[in-house]
């Protein structure tokens, strides 16, 4: 007879114990529960259970340490890590840490049975890589930090703890438009491996002609050509054992293409008009914001290289396929500023806020930040108001809206782009009339009483369009 699977969950909220034990013991596992680290350490000597589900924040000993002392005298049992509030470093930590998965709060039922699914799967042959002994950084740095709470940035941050366990011979690709902090990724990614105290060197494949750009990779000897009046030094030189982050990949030439093919292929490389091999050790990650594998199939783009350099695959998403992440965003440039600017400015206004979140962000997460900035900067009181985001409201009205299908619910789909009509009409409407709203309500045909109710449905007020 097949032994039932044994479950511990490690978490101090008596309604996540009992939701876990209802899911679990409907699927015929062997429920127990821990209310703390150190039960869970406890538990696991005394239960011996095939999985552990365990919170970050918990009384005495929270997840992360407990995590950390587990795996010290136990690598192969899936331990999935659950919070209330993900961040990069929480899930970071957690991978590297040996997490077997990670997930957010509120708890999803499939998700749950779902992930022990795979827990149980792993569980014969499994290998979890061993963890450095050296507690990896709480922080990067406020200028390469990476925010959001949105799935896929979840499943990301997932993504770089895995990658930062791996040899620095593992190549990267990360995918993504201009603006959506393809660097950040990249940046993360050596700032927590192993690597991390060794240079990050990046490079822009799009600023220097092919010879320029070659040269600055490569170096150079002294009089390998004219004006090489010393030896340089190339960027893959400088790098060392850290990381080269190339950006823009998709823009190299082909000649330049082959040469870093064998770059990868052999792990070495010469200095223009040097005949001496120099050994790379630092780990490759690149980036473009076109599509690559398109390019690939029109023969633009070499698909050796394409192999090579695509080992683990990036993928960011655009800020209008993440806007549930906009107001977490948007205060923590807020809080960015305030300290960059020297300034005081507390929170948005609804209507602000509103706005924010409406907007389509062609330059993704980046122009959002750039908004902010100036916002702050021209924000004398405590709130901002919609009046400092007037090219959030010029660009709404010659842009392009987001109206993709959110639901296969034919309904609810409806309402999501009604409700994106509406408010571009008003804003439209209401920046042609400068916030005349009965000259706005006459222009369209309606009563004004019959503007103003939609006004006030979408939170917008005439007096950001005064000017």
């Amino acid at each position: 007879m097949k032994k039932a699977p044994r479950v511990l969950v490690v978490d101090d909220d008596e309604n996540i114990q009992f939701a876990f034990k209802e899911v679990l013991r409907k699927d015929g596992c062997v429920y127990f529960a821990a209310w703390n680290g150190e039960e869970a350490i406890e538990q696991l000597h005394r239960r011996q259970p095939d999985i552990i589900f365990m919170d970050i924040t918990m009384p005495k000993l929270d997840g992360l340490e407990t995590l950390k002392q587990i795996r010290e005298v136990n690598q192969k049992i899936p331990i999935v890590i659950i919070t209330g509030y993900g961040t990069m470093q929480t899930a970071v930590k957690a991978m590297k840490l040996g997490a077997f998965e990670y997930f957010t709060k509120p708890l999803d039922v499939e998700k749950i049975r779902e992930i022990k699914r795979k827990a149980l799967a792993s569980i014969v042959d499994q290998s979890i890589p061993s963890v450095d002994d050296q507690w990896i950084k709480a922080e990067i740095g406020d200028r390469y930090q990476l925010v959001g709470r949105n799935v896929r940035i979840q499943e990301i941050y997932k993504l770089i703890g895995s990658i930062s366990t791996t040899p620095t011979h593992t190549s990267v690709l990360i995918i993504g438009e201009s603006g959506t902090g393809k660097e950040l990724v990249a940046r993360a990614i050596h700032n927590n491996a192993s690597n991390a105290r060794e240079p990050f060197v990046g490079i822009n494949c799009t600023v220097l002609p092919d010879t320029l750009l070659e040269s600055e990779l490569f170096g150079y000897e002294k009089g390998s050509f004219t004006g090489a009046n010393e030896r340089k030094i190339g960027k893959f030189e400088v790098a060392g054992k850290g990381t080269i982050f190339l950006d823009e990949i998709g823009n190299l030439s082909p000649q330049l293409q082959q040469k870093l093919l064998r770059v990868l292929q052999e792990r070495e490389f010469e200095r223009l008009g040097g005949n001496i091999p120099i050994h790379v050790e630092a780990r490759f990650i690149t980036a473009t914001n076109q599509d690559i594998e398109k390019n690939v199939k029109k023969g633009i783009f070499r698909e050796d290289l394409f192999y090579r350099l695509n080992v683990v695959m990036i993928h960011l998403p655009p800020l209008r396929d993440r806007k549930d992440d906009i107001p977490l965003l948007a205060n923590y440039f807020l809080s960015k500023y305030n300290g960059h600017l020297k300034k005081n400015v507390k929170s948005f206004s609804d209507d602000t806020m509103a706005l924010l979140e409406t907007y389509s962000y062609p330059g993704n997460v980046r122009e959002l930040e750039n908004l902010i900035e100036r916002a702050v900067m021209l924000t004398m009181g405590e709130v901002i108001l919609p009046h400092t985001l007037k090219d959030v409201l010029t660009a709404n009205i010659s842009g392009t809206q987001d109206i993709s299908i959110v639901s296969p619910i034919f309904g609810k789909s409806r309402k999501h782009i009604l409700k994106i009509f509406e408010k571009q009409f008003l804003i439209t409407q209401l920046t042609k009339h400068r916030g005349n709203v009965t000259a706005a309500a006459f222009s369209s045909k309606m009563s004004r009483q019959n503007f103003q109710r939609l006004m006030q449905k979408h939170k917008i007020f005439a007096e950001q369009f005064r000017t």
